[in-house]
């Protein structure tokens, strides 16, 4: 459960670095490169701890499918919270995909 706390924690930090930006348009391009790369570093001080704790009991393609559903889960709230972006039907079934995908990776 850890692992999933920080890789959730760690994904909110990198939308924001990578879409958060988007809000403010007429910011020069530098400020917007500048401060996502800070709030970038923050995303690593979360992901880095939750792959190395994850790793002892995940093999790397669990923890990189747990990760990809977790962002996907945060950039949903993202879009529609924070940008104010709706979630069509195919974003819904290519998330339903996803969960899909967990279920195949983790099978024994």
């Amino acid at each position: 459960m850890t692992t999933i706390i920080l890789l959730t924690i760690s994904n909110i930090f990198m939308t924001f670095a990578w879409y958060g930006h988007l809000k403010y348009k007429s910011s020069p391009i530098y400020l917007a490169i500048l401060v996502s790369w800070l709030i970038a570093f923050l995303e690593y001080c979360f992901q880095v701890p939750a792959n190395r704790i994850g790793s002892a009991t995940f093999t790397t393609a669990q923890l990189k499918i747990i990760q990809e559903v977790v962002t996907l889960t945060v950039f949903c709230f993202f879009s529609v919270l924070y940008l104010k972006e709706g979630l069509k039907w195919n974003y819904l079934i290519g998330f339903l995909f996803m969960v899909t995908a967990v279920f195949f990776v983790f099978k024994k």
